[in-house]
């Protein structure tokens, strides 16, 4: 049987984010989800996730899950066996985006949540279609179900997280490199230069997706991290 995997959520998401990946990957291994809203710091928040995983584990994140799947490779290189980054970013916040997310606490701390949630992921973050104002619409639920605290924490803990560069270069574990086509909050130019950081990653682009193809693309999605699951530990 393969190793567990963990899933971890982007930026005001929960377990909804994964919900297609969740009911047909669980049928034949272990899944868990752990969520990334303790702490004000990346640090903090992977700390406290290791505390409860497996000893040995494959780990998945989705945007702000993909920055804390990457802390988990830098603390815990030999626990973690496999890595999937999606929507996600390996830089430093900069200093303008860091700056940015001020008034966007402010804003939160006033009772304007959705309003700034809207445009944190707005439509043209997603694939046109059908399906892009049910994604949304699921998207501000998972955001106000979570709230304004977790909003302000998760905030806090981006504006200062650190280079991953460096963590991924060493990453000699299988990889996958997931992105969708119409993604324009992480495109496909970041990803392509986070595929190229890992020795023998995966780069896999969904042209019918957008940030979210795990909700956009599920079966698509679940097919590739099913054949990443796949893949042998040792590399060649």
């Amino acid at each position: 049987m393969a190793e567990p995997l963990v899933l971890l959520p982007g930026m005001m998401c929960d377990a909804r984010l994964f919900g297609p990946q969740i009911a047909e990957l669980s049928a034949d291994m272990a899944v868990m989800l752990a969520p990334i809203t303790k702490g004000e710091r990346i640090e903090e928040i992977a700390s406290g996730i290791l505390d409860l995983l497996p000893n040995r584990f494959a780990v998945a994140g989705q945007g702000m899950g993909g920055v804390v799947a990457m802390e988990l490779l830098r603390r815990a290189p030999d626990r973690v066996t496999r890595i999937c980054l999606m929507g996600t970013n390996p830089l430093a916040e900069t200093p303008v985006a860091a700056a940015n997310r001020e008034p966007q606490i402010v804003r939160v701390r006033s009772g304007r949540l959705l309003e700034v949630m809207r445009d944190e992921i707005p439509a043209a973050s997603l694939a046109p279609g059908g399906q892009r104002a049910e994604v949304l619409e699921l998207a501000l639920d998972m955001a106000e179900t979570l709230g304004p605290e977790v909003f302000i924490r998760q905030s806090r803990a981006l504006q200062r997280r650190r280079d991953q560069q460096a963590v991924l270069r060493k990453c000699k574990s299988p990889a996958l490199v997931l992105c969708g086509r119409h993604d324009t909050l992480s495109p496909v130019k970041r990803h392509s230069f986070m595929a190229e950081l890992i020795p023998y990653a995966e780069l896999l682009v969904l042209e019918d997706a957008g940030h979210l193809p795990t909700l956009e693309q599920p079966a698509e999605t679940t097919a590739a991290l099913r054949k990443w699951m796949r893949q042998p530990l040792v590399l060649r």
